[in-house]
């Protein structure tokens, strides 16, 4: 049988800038949406079976996509699979619920914990793949169990421990694991004084990040002893542009789409920076954004 009689959701030549916050990329060959878990694991059998390449993504929000797009099928693990449910001082949540609402959830069940992900807009299966953090917080400091799919399409739960979770890396990527949900411990604390956090650290955000326009947040992982955005701002770079994209003006460690960039000129002007730097600093920075796709 044809894909799309199997799958009569499937999208064939779906633009990827639809999909990433960069809001660039070229065409996906083939785009699914599964709805279930049992869809998503038939698709992924199908595909394998089919000798089709894939990947998986969730909300997109660190990614670039080249502008030849992607080769195969691209699966969004999105709002199809996004349940989120309170138990106790616990939050179970699908792999596509996007973690700033998982947080507003826990802040409105007076769980606390979860703050520091409140301006997080990636999905929980993303934030856990990348051991996702913000002030001075990260996943693996809530994280309880995983349920993930491994590459044999096994349904395992793993433990926090079984995570190797380190900066920006777990062992999701490692061992070709999918992930399909997770439990979080929270504690019971002080509805207003989470609220109260929440709002102090939206407020940081907004004063120093340019969320105005389209940008995957961070590109550059933190080198060690120094801060990316800091060694961008020190060798001259702020507000550097190639064709549409742009150093922020606001915080140097964002690339920023001012309307018309490609994703050539967003890869264009991270190689720039990272010579520029590795040439005045012998620092090499390393992306924190995945690129996908054919960029040479």
């Amino acid at each position: 049988m044809q894909l799309n009689d199997l799958f009569p959701n499937v999208k064939f030549d779906e633009p990827m800038k639809n999909h990433i916050s960069f809001k660039v990329g070229g065409k996906a060959d083939i785009f699914f949406e599964p709805s279930s878990i049992r869809e998503l694991i038939e698709f992924i059998k199908y595909v394998k079976e089919n000798n089709i390449p894939h990947i998986i993504m969730g909300n997109g929000t660190n990614m670039l996509v080249s502008d030849d797009g992607v080769r195969g099928a691209v699966v969004k693990l999105g709002p199809k699979l996004s349940s989120i449910e309170v138990i106790d001082d616990s939050i179970i949540a699908q792999c596509g619920a996007i973690l700033l609402e998982v947080s507003k959830i826990a802040a409105a069940n007076s769980l606390t914990g979860l703050e520091f992900a409140s301006g997080i807009p990636g999905s929980i299966g993303g934030a856990i793949t990348m051991n996702a953090g913000a002030y001075g917080k990260e996943m693996k400091d809530v994280l309880e169990e995983v349920e993930v799919l491994d590459s044999n399409l096994e349904y395992k739960v793993l433990q926090n421990k079984e995570m190797e979770f380190g900066y920006r890396k777990s062992a999701v990527e490692k061992n070709n694991y999918i992930v399909l949900g997770a439990k979080l411990k929270l504690m019971k604390g002080n509805k207003a004084d989470i609220k109260a956090l929440m709002e102090e650290y939206d407020e940081r955000r907004r004063s120093k990040q340019p969320l105005e326009l389209p940008s995957a947040g961070s590109v550059f992982k933190r080198p060690e002893g120094y801060y990316a955005g800091k060694l961008i701002e020190e060798a001259g770079l702020r507000g550097m542009t190639i064709g549409g994209a742009q150093v922020s003006e606001k915080h140097c460690g964002f690339i920023v789409n001012k309307g018309d960039a490609t994703a050539g000129d967003i890869y264009n002007l991270i190689k720039h920076i990272q010579k520029n730097i590795y040439e005045r600093f012998g620092v090499k920075l390393e992306t924190e954004v995945k690129l996908i796709g054919k960029f040479e």
